[in-house]
């Protein structure tokens, strides 16, 4: 079955473009793995002894796009999605093959995903910087950051998906 790619060939002009553009591309290529699995396969842990699945990556992709836009960038006080100290990979251990959970995975990440894409839109520029500790960081940086994060879950995703059913691409 061929698949409708929605993701773009590049073409972007100007900085923002450029790095919200392969930011989104990256974010599809997820959607992409994950498509036309029900429960049960995206929560597989087809890469034993990792606890690495599908529904995981997205878990822990909510995250990470909650972590560096809401609380970095934006500076908001918010529990973190699915992790705790009790339980650091929350995120992966927590994604069970069950309907339920991974709609509200997917509500979690779309609902992080429009934040961060309205908080860097509404950006005066990626010049916007948020101390933490003593580090500072650019909004720049966070989106090249967040965009490496995805290319490497993303190279995940494709040895998971093709484990569980022999899809290859996207």
């Amino acid at each position: 079955m061929d698949l409708v790619d929605p993701r773009t060939d590049g073409g972007f002009e100007g900085e923002r473009a450029v790095l919200t553009g392969y930011l989104r591309d990256q974010r599809l290529t997820l959607e992409l793995k994950c498509s036309g699995l029900d429960a049960a396969a995206l929560a597989r842990r087809s890469v034993e002894p990792s606890n690495l699945s599908l529904l995981g990556l997205v878990r822990h992709m909510a995250g990470v796009e909650q972590k560096w836009f809401r609380q970095v960038l934006a500076g908001q006080d918010a529990p973190r999605h699915y992790r705790s100290d009790g339980d650091p990979d929350g995120d992966f251990n927590g994604a069970v093959p069950d309907p339920e959970v991974v709609a509200e995975a997917w509500t979690t990440w779309r609902a992080e995903v429009a934040f961060a894409e309205r908080f860097t839109a509404e950006a005066p520029d990626l010049s916007v910087t948020r101390t933490v500790g003593q580090e500072s960081m650019q909004l720049r940086e966070v989106l090249v950051h967040v965009i490496e994060e995805y290319a490497r879950h993303n190279g995940h995703a494709d040895f998971l998906r093709e484990r569980i059913d022999g899809r290859v691409g996207q």
